[in-house]
Protein backbone atom coordinates (compact mmCIF):
# COMPACT_ATOMS: atom_id res chain seq x y z
CA UNK A 1 0.00 0.00 0.00
CA UNK A 2 1.24 3.48 -0.94
CA UNK A 3 2.24 5.65 2.16
CA UNK A 4 -0.27 8.47 1.93
CA UNK A 5 0.91 12.04 2.23
CA UNK A 6 -1.18 13.18 4.49
CA UNK A 7 -4.01 12.70 6.75
CA UNK A 8 -7.27 14.63 5.78
CA UNK A 9 -10.13 15.53 8.05
CA UNK A 10 -13.64 16.37 5.95
CA UNK A 11 -15.03 17.92 8.36
CA UNK A 12 -14.87 21.93 9.54
CA UNK A 13 -16.00 20.69 13.63
CA UNK A 14 -13.73 21.98 15.84
CA UNK A 15 -14.89 19.00 18.01
CA UNK A 16 -13.46 16.63 15.91
CA UNK A 17 -10.32 18.94 15.37
CA UNK A 18 -9.51 18.87 18.95
CA UNK A 19 -9.83 15.16 19.45
CA UNK A 20 -7.41 14.04 16.60
CA UNK A 21 -4.83 16.84 18.09
CA UNK A 22 -5.22 15.32 21.21
CA UNK A 23 -4.58 12.13 20.00
CA UNK A 24 -1.38 13.02 18.42
CA UNK A 25 -2.37 13.12 14.90
CA UNK A 26 -0.81 15.42 12.24
CA UNK A 27 -3.89 16.41 9.42
CA UNK A 28 -5.53 19.01 7.10
CA UNK A 29 -8.86 19.93 7.73
CA UNK A 30 -10.62 20.26 4.29
CA UNK A 31 -14.66 20.42 5.38
CA UNK A 32 -16.72 18.45 2.98
CA UNK A 33 -19.33 20.37 0.87
CA UNK A 34 -22.16 17.45 1.67
CA UNK A 35 -25.99 18.68 2.68
CA UNK A 36 -25.95 16.87 5.67
CA UNK A 37 -30.04 16.68 5.09
CA UNK A 38 -29.88 14.95 2.41
CA UNK A 39 -30.39 11.28 2.41
CA UNK A 40 -32.69 8.42 1.52
CA UNK A 41 -35.85 8.69 3.53
CA UNK A 42 -35.75 5.34 4.65
CA UNK A 43 -32.53 5.33 6.84
CA UNK A 44 -32.73 4.59 10.24
CA UNK A 45 -30.68 7.08 11.86
CA UNK A 46 -27.51 5.29 11.98
CA UNK A 47 -27.37 4.14 8.27
CA UNK A 48 -27.99 7.89 8.34
CA UNK A 49 -24.58 9.00 10.39
CA UNK A 50 -22.62 6.00 8.54
CA UNK A 51 -24.06 7.46 4.67
CA UNK A 52 -23.30 10.70 5.16
CA UNK A 53 -19.33 10.07 7.02
CA UNK A 54 -19.23 7.65 3.43
CA UNK A 55 -20.49 10.99 1.32
CA UNK A 56 -17.83 13.47 2.77
CA UNK A 57 -14.84 11.11 2.56
CA UNK A 58 -15.73 10.22 -0.89
CA UNK A 59 -16.39 14.02 -1.79
CA UNK A 60 -13.42 15.37 -0.39
CA UNK A 61 -11.16 12.04 -1.66
CA UNK A 62 -12.20 12.44 -4.98
CA UNK A 63 -9.70 15.73 -4.38
CA UNK A 64 -6.93 13.96 -2.78
CA UNK A 65 -6.89 10.85 -4.08
CA UNK A 66 -3.07 10.15 -3.00
CA UNK A 67 -3.64 10.92 0.83
CA UNK A 68 -6.11 9.73 3.53
CA UNK A 69 -9.50 11.11 4.28
CA UNK A 70 -10.91 10.49 7.44
CA UNK A 71 -14.81 11.62 7.14
CA UNK A 72 -17.80 11.64 10.48
CA UNK A 73 -21.12 12.35 11.02
CA UNK A 74 -22.99 12.26 14.46
CA UNK A 75 -26.69 12.04 15.13
CA UNK A 76 -28.78 11.75 18.28
CA UNK A 77 -31.47 9.22 18.13
CA UNK A 78 -34.31 8.95 20.44
CA UNK A 79 -36.06 5.74 19.40
CA UNK A 80 -36.14 6.36 15.66
CA UNK A 81 -36.47 9.96 15.84
CA UNK A 82 -33.44 11.44 14.19
CA UNK A 83 -32.10 14.24 15.78
CA UNK A 84 -29.37 16.36 13.52
CA UNK A 85 -28.38 19.72 14.13
CA UNK A 86 -30.91 22.27 15.07
CA UNK A 87 -31.68 24.55 12.58
CA UNK A 88 -32.38 27.56 15.07
CA UNK A 89 -33.35 28.05 19.15
CA UNK A 90 -37.14 27.05 18.92
CA UNK A 91 -35.60 23.61 17.03
CA UNK A 92 -32.91 23.38 19.86
CA UNK A 93 -35.76 23.58 22.80
CA UNK A 94 -37.74 21.42 20.76
CA UNK A 95 -34.77 18.78 20.89
CA UNK A 96 -34.17 19.34 24.40
CA UNK A 97 -37.96 18.81 25.45
CA UNK A 98 -37.71 15.33 23.52
CA UNK A 99 -34.62 14.65 25.14
CA UNK A 100 -35.00 15.47 28.83
CA UNK A 101 -35.55 12.88 31.23
CA UNK A 102 -34.79 9.90 28.15
CA UNK A 103 -31.95 7.42 27.73
CA UNK A 104 -31.03 8.17 24.19
CA UNK A 105 -28.44 7.38 21.52
CA UNK A 106 -25.22 9.18 20.11
CA UNK A 107 -24.16 7.76 16.64
CA UNK A 108 -21.27 8.77 14.83
CA UNK A 109 -20.52 7.14 11.09
CA UNK A 110 -17.06 6.82 10.34
CA UNK A 111 -15.33 6.86 6.66
CA UNK A 112 -11.73 6.22 5.65
CA UNK A 113 -10.59 6.51 2.30
CA UNK A 114 -7.28 6.26 0.62
CA UNK A 115 -8.29 6.17 -2.84
CA UNK A 116 -4.91 5.40 -4.86
CA UNK A 117 -4.94 2.33 -2.50
CA UNK A 118 -8.08 1.47 -2.98
CA UNK A 119 -9.25 1.34 0.42
CA UNK A 120 -12.61 2.17 1.47
CA UNK A 121 -13.63 1.53 5.01
CA UNK A 122 -16.50 2.57 6.96
CA UNK A 123 -18.61 1.96 10.09
CA UNK A 124 -20.21 3.15 13.02
CA UNK A 125 -19.94 3.65 16.70
CA UNK A 126 -23.31 4.15 19.33
CA UNK A 127 -23.12 5.02 22.80
CA UNK A 128 -26.28 5.45 25.11
CA UNK A 129 -26.68 8.82 27.02
CA UNK A 130 -28.96 9.13 30.28
CA UNK A 131 -30.06 12.86 31.19
CA UNK A 132 -31.61 14.29 33.79
CA UNK A 133 -35.22 16.13 33.65
CA UNK A 134 -34.84 19.72 32.22
CA UNK A 135 -37.13 22.54 33.48
CA UNK A 136 -38.34 25.24 30.73
CA UNK A 137 -35.89 27.61 32.58
CA UNK A 138 -32.78 25.08 32.04
CA UNK A 139 -33.79 24.80 28.39
CA UNK A 140 -34.49 28.22 27.78
CA UNK A 141 -31.37 29.18 29.30
CA UNK A 142 -29.44 27.04 27.59
CA UNK A 143 -30.67 27.98 24.54
CA UNK A 144 -30.12 31.69 24.93
CA UNK A 145 -26.48 30.47 25.26
CA UNK A 146 -26.13 29.46 21.84
CA UNK A 147 -24.15 26.27 23.04
CA UNK A 148 -26.48 24.56 21.37
CA UNK A 149 -25.44 25.61 17.46
CA UNK A 150 -23.55 23.03 15.34
CA UNK A 151 -24.46 19.77 17.52
CA UNK A 152 -26.53 17.37 17.16
CA UNK A 153 -29.47 17.04 19.32
CA UNK A 154 -28.80 20.39 20.47
CA UNK A 155 -26.57 19.62 23.02
CA UNK A 156 -22.85 18.97 23.98
CA UNK A 157 -21.38 16.23 26.68
CA UNK A 158 -18.70 18.78 26.59
CA UNK A 159 -20.56 21.84 27.40
CA UNK A 160 -20.56 23.23 31.19
CA UNK A 161 -24.11 21.59 31.94
CA UNK A 162 -24.50 19.18 29.53
CA UNK A 163 -27.37 17.35 31.56
CA UNK A 164 -25.96 14.45 31.49
CA UNK A 165 -26.42 11.80 34.35
CA UNK A 166 -24.65 8.61 32.29
CA UNK A 167 -22.97 7.33 29.27
CA UNK A 168 -21.98 3.85 28.13
CA UNK A 169 -20.05 3.56 25.75
CA UNK A 170 -17.27 5.98 23.93
CA UNK A 171 -17.14 9.67 25.28
CA UNK A 172 -15.18 10.96 22.21
CA UNK A 173 -17.90 9.23 20.53
CA UNK A 174 -20.70 11.60 22.41
CA UNK A 175 -18.29 14.40 20.79
CA UNK A 176 -18.21 13.70 17.60
CA UNK A 177 -15.36 11.46 16.71
CA UNK A 178 -15.01 8.04 18.68
CA UNK A 179 -11.31 7.98 18.97
CA UNK A 180 -10.67 4.06 19.88
CA UNK A 181 -12.16 2.64 16.49
CA UNK A 182 -10.98 5.76 14.25
CA UNK A 183 -7.09 5.24 15.75
CA UNK A 184 -7.28 1.38 14.16
CA UNK A 185 -8.90 2.80 11.13
CA UNK A 186 -6.37 5.06 10.62
CA UNK A 187 -3.66 2.62 11.30
CA UNK A 188 -4.82 0.02 8.66
CA UNK A 189 -4.73 3.18 6.10
CA UNK A 190 -1.05 3.36 7.07
CA UNK A 191 -1.57 6.78 9.04
CA UNK A 192 0.56 6.67 12.32
CA UNK A 193 0.77 8.90 15.48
Amino acid sequence: MPTPSQLILASASPRRQQILKDAGYAFTVYPASVDEESFPATLKPGDVAEFLAEQKANSVAEKFAEDVVLGADTVVAYLDTLLGKPRDPADAGRMLRLLSGTTHSVITGIAVVHAAAGLFRHTRVLSAVSMRQLTDDEIARYVASNEWQGKAGGYGIQDPDPFVTRISGSQTNIVGLPMELVGEMLNEAGVKI
